[in-house]
C-alpha cells in the first residue's frame, strides 16, 4: 500500500469553493494543506522561519509575505488593512512554547503575546470566520480565556476544545486545542468521524524497511552501542525493557531513575496509532520513536506519513529543519475535517458586521 499523491487515499473528497484563507504562523503548511482540501484557497501566509517559508511557497505558490530583500515578513510588520474584505477564513497557530506554565496569569515569555497579533488581525480584517490552533494547556491559561473573550467582544460566536487527531483519520494520537469563531451565527468543532483508528501499519508498512534515501525516507548512522540498545526493546517496549535486560548498556542516568515516562526509548506498535510526533522524532531518547520492527528510529518520511502528509508534499531544508516542520505541523487530515465544518457553517453567511472592540 502506497500513500499516493492523491488525497483520495485518506478518504478525502476535495471541495471546490471560492473561499479564501490567510494563514498566520503557517509553518510548513499542514493546516493550509488540509484547509485547501476543504476548498479554501491561500491568498497569503506569514511565517518567519526561512526554511518553513520555503516549504510553504514550494507547495502553495509564492504566498509567504516577504520584505523587499526577500526575507520572510514577521507578524509585527504585516499590514492587516491590506486584507480587509478579502479573507473568508483567518487561520494560524501562534508559537506555543510559552504556554507551558499555567496558573501565573499572562506569563512573561514574549511568545505568549503572539496570540494578540492573531486577534488584532481578526479585529482589523474582519474575516467571516477564524481558526486558531495551539497546545491543549492554552485553554486553561489566561491567554486562551482572553482569546475567547476578545473574539466574543468582536461579535464572533466561538467554540473551543481539544481534539485528538486519531479520531479524525490521522494515524496518530496527537491532541491539539482549537478555537474557532464565526461572525454571524453559531459554529462548532467537527465531531469525530467514527470507525476504527488508522494505525502505524496503515501509514508506513509499505515503505522500505531499510531507508532508501528517497523523498525523506532517510536513516541515521547510530553507534554500535545504540544499535545494541535498539535490538533489546520489543514492540511496544521502552527504556525499562532495556534496563531489565541489559543494564550493562543502559545509560547510568536511566539506571539511577527507576521511574519516569514509559515512552522514552519506546518502540511503536504496528497496530495502534503512533503517539505525538514531535520535532525530534529521530531521537529515540526523546519519546516513542523506534520503528515497530526495524532497529532504528522512524524516518522523516514515516513521520510525515504519521502526520497525514501525502508523499507529494515537498519539504525544503536541512534534516533538522524539515523534522521541525513535520513535528510542528497540524495534521492535514485533521485540518481538512475542521475546514469542512467551517465551510458548512459559512453557507449563506453575511459578509459585513460592525466593529465592536479595539484591541490595545
Amino acid at each position: 500500500m502506497t500513500i499516493p499523491g492523491t488525497i483520495g487515499h485518506f478518504g478525502v473528497v476535495k471541495m471546490d469553493t471560492d473561499l479564501t484563507m490567510l494563514d498566520l504562523f503557517s509553518g510548513a503548511g499542514g493546516l493550509s494543506l488540509g484547509l485547501s482540501w476543504a476548498g479554501f484557497k491561500s491568498i497569503g501566509a506569514v511565517e518567519f522561519d526561512a526554511a518553513a517559508a520555503q516549504t510553504y511557497d514550494r507547495n502553495f505558490g509564492n504566498h509567504v509575505l516577504r520584505r523587499e530583500d526577500g526575507s520572510p515578513l514577521p507578524i509585527e510588520e504585516v499590514d492587516f488593512e491590506e486584507y480587509v474584505g478579502k479573507v473568508d477564513l483567518l487561520t494560524g497557530g501562534p508559537p506555543c512554547q510559552g504556554f507551558s506554565q499555567l496558573g501565573k496569569g499572562l506569563a512573561d515569555d514574549p511568545r505568549n503575546l503572539l496570540w494578540r497579533y492573531f486577534m488584532k488581525a481578526v479585529e482589523v480584517i474582519r474575516p467571516r470566520a477564524f481558526l486558531m490552533e495551539n497546545v491543549p494547556p492554552i485553554l486553561r491559561a489566561a491567554e486562551g480565556e482572553a482569546t475567547v473573550s476578545v473574539a466574543r467582544q468582536l461579535g464572533y460566536s466561538v467554540s473551543a476544545d481539544v481534539l485528538t487527531a486519531s479520531t479524525y483519520g490521522v494515524p496518530q494520537r496527537r491532541r491539539r486545542a482549537f478555537v474557532i469563531g464565526r461572525r454571524d451565527g453559531p459554529i462548532t468543532l467537527p465531531e469525530p468521524i467514527g470507525g476504527p483508528e488508522r494505525t502505524v501499519r496503515w501509514a508506513i508498512e509499505d515503505l522500505p524497511r531499510e531507508p532508501d534515501g528517497q523523498n525523506w525516507h532517510i536513516g541515521r548512522n547510530p553507534r554500535p552501542q545504540s544499535l545494541e540498545r535498539y535490538r533489546v526493546v520489543p514492540e511496544g517496549g521502552n527504556r525499562f525493557d532495556l534496563q531489565r535486560a541489559r543494564p550493562d548498556i543502559t545509560p547510568r542516568c536511566w539506571l539511577e531513575k527507576p521511574s519516569g515516562s514509559t515512552d522514552v526509548f519506546g518502540r511503536l506498535w504496528w497496530d495502534r496509532p503512533s503517539l505525538t510526533i514531535r520535532t525530534e522524532f529521530f531521537k529515540p531518547e526523546k519519546g516513542r520513536y523506534l520503528h515497530p520492527s526495524a532497529d532504528r528510529p522512524i524516518t522523516h518520511r514515516e513521520a510525515a506519513r504519521l502526520q497525514s502528509f501525502p508523499d507529494d508534499f515537498e519539504f525544503v531544508g536541512s534534516n533538522i529543519q524539515v523534522a521541525r516542520q513535520i513535528g510542528n505541523a497540524v495534521p492535514p487530515l485533521l485540518a481538512y475535517n475542521l475546514g469542512k465544518s467551517v465551510v458548512e457553517a459559512m453557507d449563506g453567511m453575511a459578509t459585513d458586521q460592525p466593529l465592536l472592540l479595539t484591541l490595545a
